[in-house]
């Protein structure tokens, strides 16, 4: 069993010193951004070619670190006073756990060689690796504090965001769709479901969202399709927060899919604007499921979930 990790829900206030260790991506950008129009002055730690060229200058300091090397990151991080850190970015996680050289190709060091043989031979769970950084961390007297608290604007609201409206199938599959996602993310198999009437695609196991999406328009030749999106109840905010973008709206107009369907505070929607504005140019509609709101009920007439009085169905500025 993963043991639960106690985690500060906020990080602390300014101007204390917030590390940030990153993967690819655009992610830790916005983080550093946040952290910074915050009053936190920004150590990184940039994981060996997997950064963003532009990221150290968002930075008071930057050091690149080896992916496998997490004694040094927590070594590193305590010599400038550093005691709360965000993890956050894209690594290829199929790559790394499935590469029978990953030894070779990232040498560990002692302190994550001895996590690896101790919790992870036996379970690769994003919850069980992200349990042993924070244990190590931890042993280090870095803690790792919720990755979303830096972005809250970043994050999907509850309702309909874009002006494209999804259809009557669309909302349809959505609400079906939507108890089956919860109970696989309950298993920690994978974060979406791709459905198109009231039949399921595809499930995302190792390969991601995006593979997924490509996967989808192998075996679903027809147009319109939805894609669901969440995290499991109770779900580690430290890290591997399920996240969206210009991307993964493009990736769904070039393989078919007509509408994404994501949890509204849950799920990360990297440059929402922009990735709002996108998807409107490509006709994809974009809603947000109030999963964790006990105000919100479902309306059977129209078959999709209501959002609670006094929000908007539509956050954007017209």
């Amino acid at each position: 069993m993963v043991a639960c990790l106690s985690i500060l829900p906020d990080p602390p206030p300014p101007p204390t010193a917030i590390g940030l260790i990153a993967g690819g991506g655009r992610l830790p950008i916005l983080v550093a951004e946040g952290l910074r129009a915050s009053g936190h002055p920004v150590h990184g730690l940039g994981l060996v070619g997997q950064y963003e060229p532009e990221l150290p200058g968002l930075c008071d300091s930057f050091r690149d670190v080896g992916l496998l090397r997490v004694g040094s990151w927590g070594r590193l991080l305590g010599r400038m006073g550093v005691r709360h850190a965000v993890m956050v970015g894209r690594v290829d996680k199929a790559k790394i756990m499935h590469d029978p050289l990953r030894l070779v190709r990232n040498i560990p060091d002692v302190r994550t060689a001895v996590a690896w043989f101790r919790h992870l031979r036996h379970d690769r769970r994003s919850s069980a690796v992200l349990t042993a950084i924070a244990d190590e961390l931890e042993r280090c007297g870095v803690s790792l504090i919720d990755s979303t608290a830096p972005i809250p604007d970043h994050l999907a609201t509850a309702g309909v965001m874009t002006r494209t409206q999804p259809n009557a199938l669309q909302r349809s599959d959505a609400e079906f769709v939507w108890p089956l996602l919860a109970e696989l993310l309950r298993l920690d198999i994978g974060q979406s479901i791709a459905v198109r009437e009231r039949d399921v695609i595809a499930v995302e196991a190792v390969e991601g969202t995006d593979r997924m999406i490509e996967r989808v328009s192998v075996v679903c030749r027809a147009k319109g399709w939805t894609l669901c999106k969440g995290a499991r109840a109770g779900h580690d905010r430290r890290s591997d927060v399920p996240t969206v973008g210009i991307q993964t709206i493009e990736n769904l107009a070039r393989h078919g899919g007509g509408c994404l369907a994501v949890a509204a505070g849950d799920v990360i929607m990297l440059d929402r604007d922009q990735m709002l504005e996108r998807a409107d140019q490509l006709g994809i509609a974009v809603m947000g499921v109030p999963v964790a709101q006990p105000s919100v009920r479902r309306e059977a007439s129209s078959g999709i979930f209501v959002v609670p009085s006094g929000s908007a169905p539509n956050d954007r500025d017209e």
